[in-house]
């Protein structure tokens, strides 16, 4: 097959006007002609969409989009509209408080540090961070 072909191949799947353009005397219904142009039209844009995912993928370096250093470690919800989260920022923890317009840091501490002052007993996330907002709120 020639380059000549499938250029004109291409030029019709990408310009679908020209591919009309002389339909004075042509009967009325759709043409297989213009099933293929669609097909092949489709055909391409998927594997435009393929390949630009594959080059951001490579840019990026194999990582999600948007994480920037930040992990949920845990959280738990306080109403139907408030919650408490743990964020790891890199070597620091942050307990984050989260209502509707408003998010603020509530308490900082070094990463993994959750662990050391828990008492022998194993208390859950929640009941721990119930006691550092009550200090924070008591200290007000």
């Amino acid at each position: 097959m020639s380059a000549r072909p499938v250029f004109l191949l291409l030029m019709s799947a990408l310009s679908p006007a020209l591919a009309f353009a002389n339909t004075e005397g042509a009967a009325p219904g759709l043409s297989s002609g213009t099933f293929m142009q669609a097909f092949f039209g489709l055909i391409l844009i998927v594997a435009l969409i393929v390949g630009l995912a594959w080059f951001a993928r490579k840019l990026t370096g194999g990582q999600a989009f948007g994480q920037g250093g930040l992990k949920i470690v845990g959280g738990v919800a306080l109403g139907p509209r408030e919650r408490l989260v743990l964020v790891e920022v890199g070597d620091e923890w942050l307990v984050v408080g989260i209502v509707p317009g408003q998010i603020r840091t509530l308490h900082r501490l070094p990463k993994g540090s959750l662990a050391e002052m828990a008492p022998a007993v194993d208390k859950p996330f929640a009941h721990w961070l119930k006691q550092v907002t009550e200090r924070r709120r008591d200290a007000s």
